[in-house]
């Protein structure tokens, strides 16, 4: 296995992973703790999250994009494009949302932040099927070479 391969496929299972516990797990439980303390978590949780989610999501992308260019393979082009999604999807459609959830100095009734959180989860589980998605293709590209 050759290093570009290796980084796109470990890259992208960290983000896929990571992704997927914080839609199907994380979230979810935060939200069972009560809107008060999901509101509270989000801001800590998003300052941790975000640095390793984009260094797996360019990384994994680039790693897959190198894997592409060395073997020809469109396989791997497929994968990185529907890992480098997750970018301009975050940016575009979710930002809006976590600059919200991240300004803390704004006072907002517990009604209005769990607008904001239950917009956020099925926003952040495209992100997840996405990522899942470029993973599997990987692999396909990975065992089929």
């Amino acid at each position: 296995m050759m290093l570009a391969e290796f980084l796109a496929l470990f890259l992208c299972g960290v983000f896929f992973g990571a992704a997927v516990y914080i839609s199907i797990a994380q979230h979810p439980a935060s939200m069972v703790a009560g809107v008060p303390v999901a509101a509270k978590f989000f801001p800590p949780m998003y300052g941790r999250a975000a640095p390793m989610q984009i260094v797996a999501a360019i990384g994994g992308t680039l790693g897959g994009l190198v894997q592409w260019y060395i073997t020809k393979d469109a396989l791997w082009l497929v994968g990185a494009a529907l890992l480098i999604f997750v970018i301009p999807f975050t940016l575009i459609v979710m930002k809006p949302i976590n600059d919200q959830l991240l300004d803390l100095a704004v006072q907002r009734s517990d009604a209005e932040s769990a607008d904001l959180l239950n917009s956020w989860a099925p926003k952040h589980m495209v992100r997840s099927l996405a990522s899942g998605l470029s993973f599997a293709v990987y692999l396909w590209a990975s065992i089929s070479s």
